[in-house]
């Protein structure tokens, strides 16, 4: 039994990272390259006409797993299921439901391995200990969204093991191509913006945003998906996690998930008082 997550612990100092952002869209082509998450992301959802609100909702909802307690991970993982309860429809000829154990654990298997990637890419690797113990949290977070016992692997190396023949398995489809499009066409975030500013920023965000993806995919999905990788981008990747590197090491470590700590609470008190929803704008 993992220790609950508390101030201190590996969940704690790690899922919530300021640096996991960088890694958004290489979760989202992951999720997505399950062929019953493609179906369900391209039937129910709505990220083509407003990825921001729902890179937002997706925010405030993990927020609530790690920092929100656990009478209010619970309540989210509940919502959660009856949400995707709702989810079915047709994929290849065949039927398919958001619950779909699988894919439902594959779903929170991508999020595990976030905050480990990150730690590699951008920060200090985890230790061993704190691996085991970080692993052991986010399977307990598993179980209480649901996934089933035999779909969370035993240990961090199982879990390595699982990950792999997952992402060997994944073939390109139709949600990741508008997944792709969308990264070049996304509308701006908010109305105050100057339209005549958007075109250059969204082109900078896209071009940023498609070189972490190359360079943070799995190699084997990313030769799938026909992404090049040279070894000029490997030199100027290496850069880049140097520079964030030596920037995340001037911020505190708690405060490096402070955003999160504050999200994860303010979301449980709103969903206990959901008449405040009415006065946010």
């Amino acid at each position: 039994m993992a220790p609950p997550v508390v101030r201190g612990t590996a969940a704690w100092r790690y899922f919530g990272d300021f640096r996991d952002v960088l890694l958004a869209g290489q979760v989202l082509v992951l999720q997505v390259a399950h062929p019953v998450v493609a179906a369900g992301v391209r039937d129910h959802s709505n990220y083509t006409e407003d990825p921001w609100a729902r890179l937002m909702r997706t925010g405030a909802s993990l927020s609530i797993y790690v920092y929100g307690g656990a009478a209010g991970a619970r309540f989210e993982a509940s919502r959660l299921r009856e949400l995707h309860r709702t989810f079915t429809g047709v994929a290849d000829g065949r039927r398919y439901s958001g619950l779909d154990p699988g894919a439902y654990a594959w779903v929170h298997a991508t999020l595990v391995k976030v905050p480990v990637d990150v730690q590699r890419f951008f920060g200090r690797p985890l230790m061993a200990g704190e691996l085991a113990e970080y692993y052991a949290q986010m399977c307990d977070i598993g179980r209480v969204l649901g996934v089933r016992e035999r779909d969370l692997p035993p240990d961090w190396a199982a879990f390595e093991r699982y990950y792999d023949e997952m992402v060997a398995s994944f073939r390109p489809n139709e949600t990741m191509t508008t997944l792709f499009e969308t990264i070049h066409t996304v509308p701006k975030p908010v109305r105050w913006l100057p339209d005549r500013w958007w075109p250059r920023l969204r082109n900078a965000q896209a071009a940023g945003q498609l070189f972490l993806i190359r360079a943070t995919l799995p190699p084997a999905l990313r030769k799938q998906l026909g992404l090049q990788w040279t070894y000029a981008d490997e030199l100027r990747f290496r850069r880049f996690c140097r520079v964030v590197r030596m920037v995340g090491s001037l911020v505190p470590a708690p405060l490096r998930t402070a955003h999160m700590r504050w999200i994860g609470k303010l979301n449980v008190w709103l969903r206990a008082h959901p008449w405040a929803y009415r006065l946010i704008p």
